[in-house]
């Protein structure tokens, strides 16, 4: 089969590239679908609207990995960082 070379890296097959799993990928932040009465808690607390949150295209490898749709709310979870986990929120849009 055909393999890539990136500039700094070893040469990788196609194939392989092509079943890259970015939900089992160590620096892929955890990604959490919210369930309607987590998103509402969350719209409350914060004192927003669903279209204030930050965006995320449905077209994401992430998005399409966890199957996520759009209007759906997602949390990620950053593990790891000096200042400890840090956690954020994006609406998936089209």
């Amino acid at each position: 089969g055909s393999r890539v070379q990136f500039p700094s890296g070893p040469l990788i097959s196609v194939e392989r590239m092509k079943k890259f799993d970015p939900v089992h990928h160590d620096l892929v932040p955890e990604h959490i679908i919210l369930e309607d009465k987590e998103v509402e808690k969350l719209l409350v607390t914060y004192s927003i609207t669903k279209d204030k949150l930050p965006l995320i295209k449905v077209t994401d490898p992430i998005v399409k990995a966890i199957g996520a749709k759009p209007g759906q709310v997602l949390r990620i979870v950053r593990k790891g960082s000096p200042a400890g986990e840090g956690v954020a929120y994006r609406l998936v849009v089209k």
